[in-house]
């Protein structure tokens, strides 16, 4: 059956045309969506098997508690004007949750359910919505919906997906699971390719470059890294830097700001301080070691990042219950047992093969798979990792990803408490 298909508008089918429309690929990078792990069954049905393309549209996958129960969708990004009211302030990138209902067997859409249980998902998200065949809305569901202020998607068999009822943005607590996705949905969101130098240095040098006159690539190019593509995206990662639209350049935050203050404190010069840069190219050496005062503003930059914060907790957890070296998949295990959806979407990496042998379809880990290095997040296990090693924070550098074994690859604190 191919995405969209006249004659079967599964739940799995609908869910697919649902993201797309309202979190569309390739978007502004202030949006961010998983679905529910039961999709990633190859058949949603004995005669319903679920086809590459809609698989593919429906990655990635998490287990995400909201409300008392497990959406369909979870996402975060901004909606537009059509789909929701009242979107103001914080509530302009609300977080929002999809129930989806699709064709059974008997032909049968349980639309009314799938409402209740968007409404119940309220406490949590700023928006819930019901999506379904348009065909099977009725005017009772509308009104049922109207009342518990729950948004009503229709979705065509040609795959358009029309508001039938537009929901008004709430206040919503914030729990450890929508703390991820929240987190996931900024500049800051880890990624397969989040930071893809291994260096502190690369980032600090580049907002000095972004200061100076001269184009930032040609600066950074001669005096630090020739990766200049990635040492931007690692900066703005980092908040050193941010990119606003209709300016091709990125432009200082206030935390990027104070790295060129300090360096005219150091310097005196912004450019000298650039220059100096060139003397640690290619040093294996740790960086707090051989540049105190820029290695120990590395470390505070690398501490504003919100998933050291998270790291730094749990490792001095291990630490006081006895595990002064644990490895990789003893974190892992750790972390997901107090916040499971931030374990997998900092550890596991987004491609569907990864997250459906480490999820099961209830939204378990499979701890055997945990065991092997190929499913993990390089953005977290090489580069996080090995600047938070010249940062002085763990004892051990990253692990390139053919290399890594979870097994034997330590996590631990060089100062725990």
């Amino acid at each position: 059956m191919s995405v969209g298909s006249p004659s079967k508008l599964s739940e799995p089918v609908v869910l697919s045309h649902v993201k797309r429309s309202l979190f569309p690929e390739g978007e502004a990078s202030d949006s961010y969506a998983v679905v529910d792990t039961q999709f990633t069954m190859e058949s949603w049905r004995e005669d319903e098997p679920v086809d590459a393309a809609t698989r593919d549209a429906l990655s990635p996958f998490n287990h995400v508690r909201v409300g008392s129960g497990y959406p369909d969708l979870v996402g975060v990004g901004p909606l537009d004007d059509s789909l929701v009211t009242g979107a103001t302030g914080e509530s302009e990138t609300p977080l929002v949750a999809v129930e989806a209902k699709g064709y059974r067997g008997d032909g049968h859409v349980d639309v009314e359910r799938g409402v209740v249980q968007a409404h119940d998902r309220l406490t949590d998200a700023n928006v819930a919505y019901l999506a379904a065949p348009t065909g099977a809305i009725t005017t009772g569901t509308q009104m049922l919906a109207r009342d518990l202020n729950v948004g009503v998607l229709g979705v065509s068999p040609d795959g358009a997906v029309t508001p039938l009822e537009v929901p008004h943005v709430v206040g919503a607590q914030s729990t450890s699971a929508t703390t991820a996705l929240r987190f996931q949905a900024t500049a800051q969101g880890v990624a397969d390719q989040s930071f893809s130098l291994n260096h502190p240095k690369n980032y600090l040098a580049y907002p000095l470059a972004v200061y100076l006159q001269d184009p930032t690539d040609d600066l950074l190019a001669t005096h630090v890294v020739g990766a200049t593509d990635g040492a931007r995206k690692g900066a703005a990662f980092l908040g050193l830097v941010k990119e606003t639209a209709g300016n091709p350049d990125p432009e200082l935050t206030p935390l990027g700001a104070e790295v060129v203050r300090f360096a005219k404190r150091e310097y005196g010069d912004v450019r000298d301080a650039l220059e100096s840069f060139a003397e640690y190219k290619r040093s294996q050496k740790r960086f707090i070691d051989v540049a105190p005062k820029w290695g120990q503003l590395a470390r505070q930059i690398v501490y504003e990042y919100p998933a050291t914060t998270l790291l730094v907790t749990e490792l001095q957890g291990l630490h006081e219950a006895g595990n002064v070296r644990p490895s990789l998949r003893e974190l892992v295990e750790d972390v997901y047992e107090r916040h499971p959806s931030f374990a997998v979407e900092l550890f596991v990496s987004s491609r569907d093969e990864a997250r459906s042998r480490v999820l099961h379809d209830d939204g378990t880990v499979d701890r055997a798979t945990l065991a092997d290095g190929s499913v993990y997040q390089s953005g977290t296990t090489f580069q996080l990792k090995a600047m938070l090693y010249h940062a002085g924070i763990v004892t051990e550098r990253g692990t390139e990803p053919g290399s890594l074994d979870p097994e034997t690859d330590v996590w631990a604190l060089v100062n725990p408490l």
